[in-house]
């Protein structure tokens, strides 16, 4: 049929020729842009799926950044630390110098005093001074607040990590399940006509010339008592070389001279130890006399007749405290109690008085704030976050060590009583106090520097080394959705080019058509 008011083989022409230019402005658009998919209408779900994946690389590539940040913090941290740390080891040199004082003058003491007062200053000088862009690294302001820290039970709190998860404070509650010991050894006193001596002797009197050997963690000594010498003879003498062994004695009790006494070391734990030999043939009286409490008994449950009780011994270890933190099991050394999980990372030495009792009430005290925060993953919660604290270094604050005084009686000293006027200073002579304290900073330095390092190692740079590589997938994984494809985007627009053309000739071809209806009018 020949129709001239309906043109349909034109109508069908110019959809086609309209769907060709479409889809060659789209192979032009990609090819411009380098890009598959510029507006939703490309592909919807995409899209989505794109979106998703760029929100998540910028918070990886600002995890990778937040990281790289932090190792520089920490690397300007450990500077400053190890000139701390080289510090004290000049002051223990020049404290060990002095001890040889029979060969120094005062005014060489003196001199080496100057230089104690000048290494502290500069520490303490450190402490308030080392920064990174504003932020101070050392004095404190990047450790843990603590708030109800009760000092008869709890000596020192040092709290390396805490993770708070949106609570306005950590409460902390530490319950001594197990005490700490001292090794010890007793030696009786009921020497008339109790068994197993024979023949008997005197109450509170040895039985025969007898040498020792007395031994602890600090050295060994010998001692010769002779017969007769009463037990408080005994133990003024293991007291008056208590320095150069670690040992101290004590009477059982005071009222009692059957009791016997005590002979034990000075420190708390696993490390410290006593031994009582007895050297050469005489003293034979001390193998029978001589015992320790079973599995470290209660001192109090003493019986020098129950064999169930006590054993014959020359020889005792001490015991750590054992104690929940939180509920967790802590790791005891001494008086000294630790604890490391996820939530809380913490150092306590415990008081003499609660380490060693058994009570079943808790000491409580609170983490209010503090820390420095470290996000390192994409996303802002608690499982991409660490918190680490840094405690101040100040000579006030650095080598607390609880020492004996002279005259009876304990204190908690730090680095700064070295200082000229000090308790520990040179002229006192308390070398032996001025060498705890030393060696705590040290070993505080050392711990620290050794923490910040393994953070750095084992959290910061694998976290580094993993952000770049989940960058690297989840760029890939968005660039197969969003990034065009140029082989197939060229081919098809020479595809889109030759359609149009040929659409274009249709199109003419199909609007002269009508023109043949000319003929039949003649």
């Amino acid at each position: 049929m020949a129709r001239i008011n309906t043109n349909i083989a034109s109508l069908i022409a110019q959809r086609n020729l309209a769907q060709s230019n479409s889809d060659l402005g789209v192979r032009l658009q990609r090819l411009a842009t380098g890009l598959q998919l510029n507006r939703g209408a490309d592909d919807p779900a995409g899209l989505i799926t794109s979106e998703r994946l760029r929100s998540n690389l910028r918070g990886i590539e600002q995890g990778v950044k937040n990281a790289e940040r932090a190792s520089s913090v920490i690397a300007t941290t450990e500077g400053s630390l190890t000139e701390v740390s080289e510090l004290l080891n000049s002051i223990k040199s020049l404290v060990v110098e002095a001890a040889n004082s029979g060969a120094f003058s005062d005014a060489e003491l003196d001199a080496n005093q100057r230089q104690i007062d000048s290494a502290i200053d500069s520490i303490t000088r450190i402490s308030n001074t080392a920064s990174f862009a504003d932020l101070k690294l050392l004095n404190g302001e990047l450790g843990y607040t603590l708030s109800g820290v009760d000092s008869t039970e709890i000596t020192k709190a040092t709290v390396n990590a805490a993770q708070f998860l949106e609570r306005a404070n950590i409460q902390t509650d530490v319950e001594v399940i197990e005490s700490a010991q001292q090794a010890s050894l007793y030696l009786r006193g009921d020497f008339t006509s109790n068994p197993p001596f024979n023949p008997p002797g005197v109450d509170g009197q040895l039985l025969s010339t007898v040498t020792v050997r007395l031994a602890g963690a600090d050295g060994i000594q010998e001692l010769t008592f002779t017969s007769g010498t009463t037990l408080d003879e005994v133990v003024t003498a293991v007291n008056a070389v208590g320095a150069a062994t670690g040992v101290q004695a004590e009477r059982v009790s005071a009222a009692d001279v059957t009791s016997g006494i005590r002979i034990f070391a000075a420190e708390y734990g696993s490390d410290a130890f006593v031994s009582v030999e007895r050297v050469g043939a005489s003293g034979g009286f001390l193998d029978l006399g001589l015992v320790r409490l079973i599995d470290n008994g209660d001192p109090a449950t003493l019986d020098y007749t129950n064999g169930a009780i006590v054993e014959s011994a020359t020889r005792d270890t001490g015991k750590d405290v054992v104690a929940l933190i939180n509920g967790a099991l802590g790791t005891g050394r001494g008086l000294t109690i630790s604890s490391k999980t996820s939530e809380l990372d913490v150092d306590l030495l415990l008081t003499e008085t609660f380490a060693t009792a058994v009570s079943g009430t808790p000491s409580t005290f609170h983490i209010t704030g503090g820390g420095s925060l470290y996000q390192l993953g994409p996303e802002v919660n608690a499982s991409q976050q660490v918190s680490v604290g840094v405690q101040s270094i100040a000579s006030s604050r650095l080598g607390g060590t609880l020492n004996s005084l002279a005259a009876g009686g304990t204190e908690f000293q730090f680095l700064s009583s070295l200082k000229s006027g000090g308790s520990n200073s040179l002229a006192t002579g308390n070398f032996i106090s001025a060498r705890n304290i030393l060696e705590t900073a040290i070993d505080e330095i050392s711990t620290l520097r050794g923490r910040l390092g393994a953070f750095e190692r084992n959290t910061l740079q694998t976290n580094i080394r993993s952000l770049e590589a989940a960058l690297e997938n989840v760029t890939s994984a968005n660039s197969q959705i969003r990034d065009a494809d140029f082989a197939a985007e060229t081919s098809a627009l020479s595809r889109a080019q030759i359609l149009t053309n040929a659409g274009t000739s249709v199109l003419a071809t199909a609007n002269a058509s009508a023109q043949s209806v000319l003929q039949l009018l003649g």
